[in-house]
């Protein structure tokens, strides 16, 4: 599971995740898988989480038979061992049919 550790002391970056849920799930499995990835990124220490259920949507390809799939989007500021973590939570989770984690740029404006 995973552990905040001195996360004052680490620099955090930001991340986006994207993962694709399987289309026969109900909604309240949906919504509960959703708040438990939720869970175990705050639980990490992750920061500034935002999460955006896109719904169902066609894929561009089959993937294990599923024509469909449910997305959910996930920006959050956390370490490297926090992502790996997650994702490692997500490869392991047969509900989860696809993801795919960016680093995203900050563009910090300065006054000078």
């Amino acid at each position: 599971m995973l552990q905040a550790e001195n996360i004052q002391d680490v620099k955090l970056n930001c991340y986006e995740t994207v993962y694709i849920l399987k289309s026969d799930l109900n909604e309240d499995k949906t919504l509960s898988i959703i708040n438990d990835y939720k869970s175990m990124l705050t639980n990490g220490g992750a920061k500034n989480i935002v999460l955006q259920h896109r719904g169902r949507r066609h894929l561009s390809y089959t993937i294990n038979d599923y024509h469909d799939g449910i997305y959910v989007q996930v920006n959050y500021e956390g370490n490297g061992q926090l992502v790996q973590s997650f994702e490692k939570s997500l490869r392991f989770d047969d509900n989860i049919i696809r993801y795919l984690t960016n680093k995203q740029q900050v563009n910090l404006k300065s006054d000078s």
